[in-house]
């Protein structure tokens, strides 16, 4: 049996399917690792601050509403609130637990969320589109009110604020403010990346085809033997999970120190756009998504430096949003399924360039 090649390609689909991602995919990966790990090295305190660490923490929560809204159909409009839930818990245990390991902290606060999802879940069974947003809405607000009117959860402070207390890792101070925007980054990075892997491997998974199949037609899936209800739960859950860890990575990693207001609906329509943006249905579309929130405005602020114009701050806000949402009109009508869409095809035309014949 002769086995010939054919530049990437080979004579059969499992070999084919085999070779195709290696030159191109494991390059990009390798590179992106390689900035990653890099970047302290060279970007300033300004850009790990203001710029890389809300880009990984927004990430990881546009992963956890893409896991819900992309892969599973159920659109939510409560994220904001679930990181709420994952910020005062994170605060709340860290007090009262001044010798448990932080990430270990991170997890318990995030467990908490989850099963705040999963009594704000509750409603998918009977309602679903509108209805179901405007119920998830309706726990943002609670949820908001709740750690801003009960003391208990910012332990009566008189100002009404949370604070993230230091603690270190092996010796290294992680959270607090002695801790530096470097050694912050990187747990960020190591935070996002693990959870990031998780989600890949479970929406490739028998669960991810359940969500896949509830999204696509819940009654086919129901028929074919998958549960909706228990489906859906879960995936409230998950995505609670991954919000609630970004929450505390909000509060304990960027601000270290936040109010109910950090947390509002603003947030949740923020991360709304970044899964639309970036991608429904796609981990890759959540970052790219977040990069554009993220990054976009900081752009746009700093433009007319560039330029060497001066205006007044009022004025320069007000064209920075007309910007934003015509930058965000713009890339939906040119690329309605996101900017992972647009990768894709990049990707599919790069695994013919080295051998165009």
């Amino acid at each position: 049996m002769i086995y010939r090649e054919a530049g990437q390609f080979k004579t059969t689909y499992t070999a084919d399917q085999a070779v195709f991602p290696i030159v191109q995919d494991r390059w990009f990966i390798a590179a992106v690792a390689f900035l990653a790990l890099g970047v302290p090295f060279v970007a300033n305190e300004y850009w790990l601050q203001v710029v890389l660490i809300p880009f990984l923490l927004f990430s990881l929560a546009a992963i956890g509403l893409n896991l819900l809204t992309g892969y599973t159909g159920q659109l939510s409009l409560g994220t904001g609130g679930f990181m709420a839930v994952g910020g005062y818990m994170t605060y709340k245990i860290t007090t009262a637990f001044p010798d448990l390991n932080i990430l270990v902290v991170f997890a318990a606060a995030g467990l908490i969320s989850a099963g705040a999802g999963l009594v704000f879940g509750l409603p998918s069974l009977r309602i679903k589109g509108f209805y179901l947003a405007v119920a998830t809405l309706a726990s943002q607000f609670f949820l908001g009110w709740l750690f801003n009117r009960v003391g208990w959860f910012y332990n009566y402070s008189s100002s009404g604020t949370i604070t993230a207390p230091p603690r270190e890792i092996l010796g290294i101070m992680v959270t607090g403010p002695e801790a530096t925007a470097e050694v912050r980054y990187y747990v960020a990075l190591a935070i996002v990346t693990v959870m990031a892997v998780a989600a890949k491997n479970l929406v490739r998974g028998r669960i991810g085809r359940s969500w896949m199949a509830i999204r696509d037609m819940d009654v086919a899936a129901e028929i074919i033997g998958i549960r909706p209800f228990r489906t859906k739960l879960l995936a409230f859950s998950i995505s609670s999970f991954y919000c609630g860890v970004a929450g505390a990575m909000l509060v304990f990693l960027w601000l270290g120190s936040a109010e109910t207001e950090a947390f509002d609906i603003v947030v949740s329509f923020d991360v709304l756009f970044m899964i639309i943006i970036g991608g429904l249905g796609s981990i890759l579309g959540s970052f790219l998504g977040a990069a554009f929130i993220v990054l976009v405005p900081v752009l746009l602020t700093n433009a007319p430096q560039l330029f060497g114009l001066t205006m007044a701050i009022d004025l320069q806000k007000h064209i920075e949003v007309v910007l934003f949402g015509s930058l965000i009109i713009f890339f939906l009508i040119v690329e309605p399924n996101g900017l992972a869409r647009l990768w894709q095809i990049t990707k599919e035309k790069l695994r013919l360039w080295p051998f165009p014949y």
